[in-house]
């Protein structure tokens, strides 16, 4: 009989699998103050950390959930485009990419459309997900914004757009970058039709999005401590070998100098936008 195998091997293979049914993902630490903070509870308060109020990224559902009239909304289709038109590949092939962002997301893309209630005003309201490809505008992002202003002018009803982006999504090539000119022309569609069109920047938003639907706003909002740009300031900084100033292309910086109208915490954003799209439709406050 081998001792070893009979007796001392069970005992440590029960030992592997009973640590294995433990989660790994209990907690989360805070970007901006380094806390550990319980993950369950941050999820609760819109992974907004509670000891220095850094916002962190969310993804499109949890926007949804708390812009929404109780949570309640109609998720809109949005048209699919060709999925690798470039046959792109560097180290991996995009459509590797795409189909291992997809498994960690609910959503096809790095955007996603609602229609429902907020207060007493129907709105449309469109999420960029970071989270997805860091959020990159590639043709279905386009699509996207297009679909959510032609549903927009067709249901009369103001566009809300939450901006979270890298830039424009290399592995689409020039057809990413003909989505700015797609978008912009969709944006003026929206504010042809005497409709409203507010833009929310979250952390971040760069490059290409910058430079095209994202800046257009009637009213444009950020969240604290977001990061808006083109090219970012270390890229800047690299160019003009010149030290930056302190909080350089944050929220705060571009309010102080007229880039944005308000910086609005998360917690506040629906009750904001509530009394913005009552003032812009002329609608009286919701009880």
């Amino acid at each position: 009989m081998n001792w070893i195998t009979n007796f001392v091997r069970p005992k440590i293979q029960a030992v592997l699998e009973k640590k294995k049914d433990t989660p790994d993902n209990l907690w989360h630490k805070c970007k901006g103050c380094g806390q550990l903070l319980y993950l369950k509870d941050y999820l609760e308060v819109q992974s907004i950390c509670p000891h220095c109020a850094f916002h962190g990224r969310i993804d499109p559902a949890t926007r949804f959930k708390h812009l929404f009239n109780d949570g309640k909304f109609a998720l809109i289709d949005l048209p699919k485009p060709t999925s690798d038109p470039l046959k792109f590949k560097d180290q991996k092939k995009y459509t590797d990419r795409l189909k291992s962002a997809r498994s960690k997301s609910e959503f096809d893309d790095a955007i996603a459309v609602g229609y429902g209630q907020i207060g007493n005003i129907n709105a449309v309201i469109a999420v960029q997900n970071f989270l997805f490809m860091g959020g990159s505008m590639g043709m279905a992002v386009g699509n996207g914004i297009i679909a959510a202003a032609e549903h927009a002018v067709a249901k009369k009803a103001p566009l809300v757009l939450f901006t979270a982006a890298g830039g424009a999504r290399m592995q689409e090539g020039i057809l990413s970058l003909m989505q700015m000119p797609r978008t912009t022309v969709a944006v003026e569609m929206v504010k042809d039709a005497g409709l409203p069109y507010i833009v929310v920047l979250t952390d971040p938003t760069t490059g290409g999005v910058t430079a095209s639907y994202a800046m257009l706003g009637d009213i444009q909002i950020a969240e604290p401590n977001a990061l808006i740009c083109f090219a970012g300031p270390r890229v800047i900084k690299d160019t003009i070998r010149e030290e930056l100033p302190e909080g350089f292309q944050r929220s705060e910086y571009l309010f102080e100098h007229g880039m944005v109208d308000m910086i609005v915490h998360r917690h506040d954003m629906r009750e904001k936008l509530v009394q913005i799209l009552g003032l812009l439709t002329k609608q009286p406050k919701a009880a």
